[in-house]
């Protein structure tokens, strides 16, 4: 009898894949991108995290949740455990597992912390995230012909360039494949999120920094800033990229944002910032259509090594369709399981992977409260708005959005909804409802409207 070799990479690669639908963002750049899967023996999976810092944010933050997870993709309890086994030029480092520090002063900083200020950091993206590996389809032929000018003609052709979309659909990717070519053409680059460039502004106010933190960023030849929503509520850290972005748009100096969201519905953004933004050209994707979400599986799995048959992209293109991450995660979580258990990879095996991932995530069902105060900050409003009697045309569609979700993700029924939003008759909740569902259908703003209300839903 032979025994099937687990490679620990694989099944973590799954693991990341479903991680990534269950945590925010920020906590997935934040803890979980930089880590490995270092070893296997059948009764402890041990994964590998870049520091200790991380090590002990991963333990006392996420183990249950990582261990729920890989147990989930291997299909049999496991222990887990975390070891620092990634140096700081990426490379794994087999070394022994170590314990968190028990003080936060006693924490190690990473190695590029001890040596660089964080306005001088070296840059950082992802070898993946280039033009050639991005598959166009209708959703997102725009964004990308304006991210494919803009790498040509930094400074002159579309400046600032704005892309948005819903998580997981390919803006990210796109802002690093500029990056890219710029720093293929000699251009000197800043990539950073939104959140390090709050970091190093305020680092450099409280350090006595600000005059190196305005060259660094106001000396670059293009400034690619990621998930500019989290500048929201931040009035100093705004102040700061006002004044960045002035210095570098009149130095004819490419700047590229993404967002989650677009320009208009940056609530609590400066005006003054989101003029600025809205002078160049301001482009959305959408999701995939099933021919590109096929597209983008085909091109995974020659990427990964793979053959998978055509009859099991279709399959996951078909069931899998909100973004490019769970396409991914999906693949391969589905290669992990036939690494697993020595299975071919067939329809049969897809339902295995998938179905009990999909069936969740379509019948989780959401707290009415949260719903409504969801829908309602969504639109800058009080719940109180929605169960009253306002019929104003805003207050209008927050209620029939409202209601909508609470049907499709709170699982309510129509009497239940009418209750909750102060006595509304269940016909009037009916129509609300299908009023919506068509929408939808036609009105990509509302799309990404409700898409976003529900990321949130997902995260709360």
């Amino acid at each position: 009898m032979t025994t099937t070799i687990i490679d620990p990479r694989d099944v973590w690669d799954a693991a990341l894949g479903e991680l990534q639908l269950r945590v925010t963002r920020a906590n997935y750049e934040t803890w979980l991108k930089h880590t490995v899967g270092v070893d296997f023996d059948g009764g402890e999976f041990v994964i590998g995290a870049p520091n200790a810092f991380v090590l002990e944010a991963l333990e006392q933050r996420m183990f249950s949740l990582i261990s729920e997870t890989i147990e989930h993709v291997l299909g049999e309890p496991v222990n887990v455990s975390f070891r620092v086994s990634v140096s700081s030029n990426g490379a794994v480092a087999a070394r022994e597992p170590v314990s968190a520090p028990s003080s936060r002063d006693a924490r190690p900083a990473a190695p590029e912390q001890l040596d660089l200020p964080p306005y001088v950091r070296p840059i950082r993206l992802n070898a993946k995230y280039t033009f050639d590996r991005f598959v166009v389809g209708r959703s997102n032929e725009l964004a990308h012909a304006a991210a494919e000018a803009v790498a040509a003609k930094p400074g002159s052709t579309y400046n600032p360039l704005v892309m948005y979309s819903g998580v997981g659909l390919g803006k990210t990717h796109l802002l690093h494949g500029i990056g890219h070519r710029a720093i293929a053409m000699g251009l000197s680059v800043i990539y950073a999120t939104t959140e390090e460039f709050t970091n190093d502004y305020i680092k450099a106010i409280r350090e006595g920094t600000t005059e190196e933190f305005r060259d660094h960023y106001r000396n670059a030849d293009m400034l690619l800033l990621d998930d500019i929503q989290f500048l929201i509520g931040k009035e100093q850290t705004q102040e700061g990229f006002f004044h960045t972005f002035n210095a570098l748009h009149m130095a004819n100096r490419q700047i590229v944002v993404t967002s989650d969201r677009p320009v208009s519905a940056l609530r609590l953004l400066e005006d003054r910032i989101q003029s600025r933004l809205t002078g160049g050209l301001v482009v959305d994707m959408q999701p995939p259509a099933i021919e590109t979400r096929l597209a983008i599986l085909k091109v995974k799995a020659e990427q990964a090594g793979h053959d998978v048959p055509d009859t099991v992209l279709e399959l996951l293109a078909e069931r899998v369709y909100d973004n490019v991450r769970e396409l991914e995660g999906s693949l391969n979580r589905v290669i992990a399981l036939a690494h697993a258990t020595d299975s071919p990879i067939n329809v049969d095996l897809v339902a295995r992977a998938i179905d009990d991932m999909v069936d969740a995530l379509a019948i989780r069902e959401v707290p009415p409260d949260v719903v409504l105060d969801t829908v309602a900050a969504h639109f800058g409003m009080g719940a109180d708005a929605l169960t009253g009697r306002k019929r104003d045309k805003k207050t209008a569609l927050a209620r029939h959005v409202a209601m909508y979700l609470l049907r499709e993700d709170a699982k309510l029924r129509l009497t239940a909804i009418g209750r909750v939003l102060g006595g509304k008759d269940h016909t009037t909740v009916g129509h609300g409802c299908d009023r919506i569902a068509v929408q939808l259908g036609v009105d990509s703003s509302l799309r990404r409207q409700v898409a976003n209300i529900r990321e949130t839903l997902a995260t709360s």
